[in-house]
């Protein structure tokens, strides 16, 4: 054994200096300096609005991207717009039967709503009459041979849904550096696929389908091309990765893809390898767990998602009665805006808060909980701390001269908080390496927790040692900067009044 023993008074005066002279910049690291990471996330399909499912791969997303810019990398976000295939044509053809011209607007529904009841209907339209999947298929068919009329009602439906989804992401403050559509970049896949079944590594059977045979990483083979021509998933997939890597040379690149598909990615690798790319060695699938309802999972062609929009709004509503609840109206000051910032607090902490290969369960009146494990709860922490250093600063005038001493802090809990900022950029580390942002959130609940703990069992401001105020509001300003570069990383609005 190897015995250490740290001088904790001026450990505590090294600490305080690195977390305060850095500030926001306090945790971030060099593990992947001057490389190039893409991260592609949320990828919705044009037939039907965000659900809870797409928020959690949002979550996921945006924090990964921070994570990794905070360990040194060049990071460029993007988005896959699903905007062709069979589903798209389901609600196509669903609007041709059903819609009678109407519109969004004629409807009063917002845009991407209006899009996906008619894949609702769709679903329960072709329960009735089997002649629906084969038109849906004639109608892909279609779209790729550029027939007008669907190509014009193509163009229109996408409009509406993608119009409604990034009213969403304003919402959730979701952003991407590029935007890329399965509809630019399919063919460039179809064109790759046949430069394959050329070379020999792809085969086609009697009635013309091109296959891979997987047999080489334990697998069978799949399709890569329908025997009418048509692509699938695999294809456009393959085009989409060449198109970015044109666009942007990156040296790895993260998937933010649900664990449903990990047979998917792990043939899209291979068929990449197969063709020749050797940067597909640096490809890699973020799979994350499925997030289910108590009573179960959700599916959209029935209904019975939870509707990103509406559980903001019903997270909002119930942020804002908390407040009136309190009396804090005046403390606040605009109560929409606190409510939204607590709701989307409420919901990026729960999402992140269980790692990300793990399925959760999702109940909405735990997520806007004041109390335990939850987004409002550090958010307050957050604010209240606040509030006690504002108070400190409004009697600046009484601790004139006075220099932080962190021999003063000797309480457990201080030391405590010390040594847990000092793992902190050991944490980022972690988190990037491990692209499981679970690991923040666990360390602002710990020092959160922790410091309420130290507030109620000892005097910090209204204390009679001036020496002794100095020390612990300075660790009270160790830990605000704490919770806020915490929040930076996992999307969680600080709120500065609450």
């Amino acid at each position: 054994y190897l015995n250490l023993f740290v001088d904790m008074d001026q450990f505590s005066t090294e600490i305080a200096a690195s977390v305060l002279e850095a500030g926001d910049d306090y945790g971030k690291v060099d593990l992947y300096a001057g490389r190039k990471v893409m991260v592609e996330f949320s990828c919705p399909n044009t037939n039907k609005p965000l659900h809870l499912g797409h928020l959690r791969n949002d979550s996921l997303g945006e924090s990964i991207s921070r994570i990794m810019k905070a360990a040194g990398a060049e990071v460029e976000k993007v988005n896959l717009i699903n905007d062709r295939g069979i589903h798209i044509c389901k609600s196509m053809l669903a609007y041709q039967e059903f819609g009678n011209d109407s519109t969004p607007e004629s409807e009063g529904i917002k845009s991407d709503h209006f899009v996906g009841n008619y894949y609702v209907k769709y679903d329960q339209w072709s329960k009735k009459d089997d002649t629906a999947e084969p038109r849906a298929r004639k109608m892909l068919v279609q779209w790729e041979q550029g027939d007008e009329d669907v190509v014009r009602l193509w163009k229109l439906m996408n409009e509406w849904t993608i119009s409604g989804i990034q009213e969403t992401y304003r919402k959730t403050g979701i952003e991407f550096d590029r935007y890329y559509y399965e509809s630019e970049t399919y063919m460039l896949g179809k064109e790759e696929i046949l430069k394959g079944l050329e070379k020999g590594v792809f085969y086609k059977d009697e009635e013309g389908t091109v296959w891979i045979d997987l047999e080489e990483i334990g697998l069978d083979k799949k399709v890569l091309l329908r025997k009418d021509g048509t692509s699938v998933y695999m294809t456009q997939d393959v085009g989409t990765a060449i198109s970015r890597h044109q666009d942007y040379p990156f040296d790895s690149m993260i998937y933010v893809v649900a664990s449903e598909q990990q047979y998917h990615f792990q043939v899209l690798f291979h068929v990449l390898k197969v063709l020749g790319y050797e940067w597909a060695d640096q490809l890699y699938h973020l799979s994350y767990g499925m997030v289910n309802l108590p009573e179960g999972k959700m599916k959209s062609r029935e209904g019975t998602v939870v509707d990103a929009d509406d559980l903001f709004d019903e997270l909002s509503r119930l942020a804002a009665e908390e407040i009136v609840a309190k009396g804090r109206e005046d403390v606040v000051g605009d109560v929409k805006a606190t409510s939204e910032a607590v709701a989307l607090g409420a919901l990026n902490y729960y999402l992140l808060s269980t790692t990300p290969t793990k399925d959760m369960i999702f109940n909405p009146k735990e997520t806007i909980s004041f109390q335990g494990s939850t987004g409002p709860y550090t958010q307050y922490m957050g604010a209240r701390i606040s509030s006690m250093i504002r108070k400190f600063e409004d009697r600046a005038g009484e601790f004139a001269g006075i220099e932080f001493d962190g021999s003063l802090l000797k309480e457990d809990e201080e030391r405590y908080l010390i040594k847990r900022a000092s793992e902190f950029p050991a944490l980022v580390r972690s988190a990037a390496e491990q692209k499981n942002p679970a690991l923040i959130i666990s360390f602002v609940y710990d020092i959160c927790k922790t410091f309420s703990r130290y507030y109620h069992d000892h005097q910090v401001l209204n204390n009679s040692d001036k020496n002794l105020v100095v020390a612990r509001m300075t660790l009270c300003r160790i830990v605000v900067q704490l919770i806020r570069n915490c929040f930076a990383l996992t999307g969680i609005p600080f709120l500065e009044r609450m």
